[in-house]
């Protein structure tokens, strides 16, 4: 077995958003929080309608990163799937049920962080810091 390879962590956050979309993902969003923390550069939100949708997009990530020979590291929150966890080391990817993504309102911790466009990604995801999700900027 050969070892896997090492991706740049923005190409892993790239991946693992289109894999989400090819599961139907909803409001998938990339967040840059490289040099505010110590745990990642890349935060990858996105959601799903039921938790069976949640684990179907978990699948996709799992399989699409898979394939890019990029390690999971870890997974929390399944089989349940109301908010799935998976790290991929400087990448780690949130997947919510419901309306627990607006409850725990990541976006909102990160409202200064630069958000990356994802690709293929209908709604105007990419936007500037401050304009996420109706908060302004201080708020």
């Amino acid at each position: 077995m050969r070892a896997k390879k090492h991706l740049d962590p923005k190409k892993v956050a790239l991946a693992i958003a289109e894999a989400a979309l090819d599961r139907k993902a909803l409001e998938v969003e990339i967040i840059d929080v490289s040099g505010k923390v110590d745990y990642a550069d890349y935060l990858v939100l996105a959601s799903g309608s039921t938790d069976r949708h949640v684990q179907a997009i978990a699948e996709s990530i799992e399989s699409a990163l898979e394939k890019k020979r990029t390690a999971l590291l870890g997974t929390e929150g399944l089989p349940q799937a109301q908010w799935v966890l998976m790290d991929f080391g400087d990448v780690v990817a949130h997947i919510f049920c419901g309306e627990l993504r607006t409850y725990y309102d990541l976006e909102g911790l990160w409202i200064d962080a630069q958000r990356i466009p994802v690709p293929g990604d209908g709604s105007a995801r990419g936007h500037a810091p401050g304009s996420a999700r109706g908060h302004a900027p201080g708020s």
